[in-house]
């Protein structure tokens, strides 16, 4: 059995790959961003151990959550799920992009690493900066969870650490007309989770299979460039 933390686990893909996470008898922790939804969380996930409430618009109520998290003890995995797609440019910044980066480096390591990017980060500015300013787009913040993966890869030989693109799948988030498979939508997250044939690290996956992305991602040097781009804005390093 697994000990699972999967971020914005409220609604959407978060909830569904916790649901099917505690029916193959796995421990799951939630995350949702205030007391209603945590309340609504549980509802729809009765089983949960729990569930956490932050804001990660906020930097501070991120690093909290990472103190939280590691109050309940050591985690096997974590999944970045958590994002905003219509939403102003300083949300989409402190949600995609700084909140994974600060609970990556504050949260005690786990065996592996899930980030949610999507096959929109093709069209990401992989300029570092616009993070100066805040201003970047869906796009970029999903070409950042993708270097962030890869730099957690490259980082940390211990940890397995991927970025999935889950489609444009109809969540609140994808909306009525997204023409994806919903439930292959969540799988390879469960998968990179838990499977013994998922030790893998550094890669990018679509429905459980190596995909296409952005090469200059590879780039040791823009990783560190990002990690201290991302060091300079919160305050917080890095773990070496």
């Amino acid at each position: 059995m697994a000990k699972i933390f999967i971020t914005g686990s409220s609604d959407g893909l978060g909830q569904l790959a916790a649901a099917r996470l505690l029916e193959e008898g796995h421990e799951v922790v939630l995350h949702a961003r205030n007391k209603k939804r945590a309340e609504y969380a549980l509802s729809k996930i009765p089983g949960a151990t729990k569930v956490l409430i932050a804001d990660l618009s906020s930097m501070e109520e991120s690093k909290q959550l990472a103190g939280e998290v590691n109050a309940l003890g050591k985690f096997d995995a974590i999944i970045h799920n958590a994002g905003v797609y219509q939403a102003s440019s300083d949300l989409i910044f402190y949600v995609n992009t700084i909140a994974p980066y600060i609970l990556t480096s504050l949260i005690h390591k786990p065996e592996r690493l899930i980030y949610l990017s999507s096959g929109l980060h093709k069209s990401g500015n992989p300029d570092l900066t616009n993070m100066d300013s805040g201003q970047i787009s869906y796009s970029d913040s999903k070409l950042h969870n993708l270097l962030l993966a890869k730099a957690v890869a490259r980082r940390w030989p211990d940890v397995y650490s991927n970025a999935v693109e889950p489609g444009w799948v109809p969540t609140k988030m994808g909306g009525p007309g997204a023409t994806d498979d919903l439930q292959k939508g969540f799988e390879t997250q469960v998968w990179l989770a838990t499977n013994e044939n998922a030790k893998v690290s550094g890669r990018y996956f679509f429905h459980q299979k190596e995909a296409a992305y952005r090469k200059e991602t590879d780039d040791p040097g823009l990783q560190d460039s990002f990690l201290e781009k991302c060091a300079e804005l919160t305050g917080v390093s890095f773990p070496s």
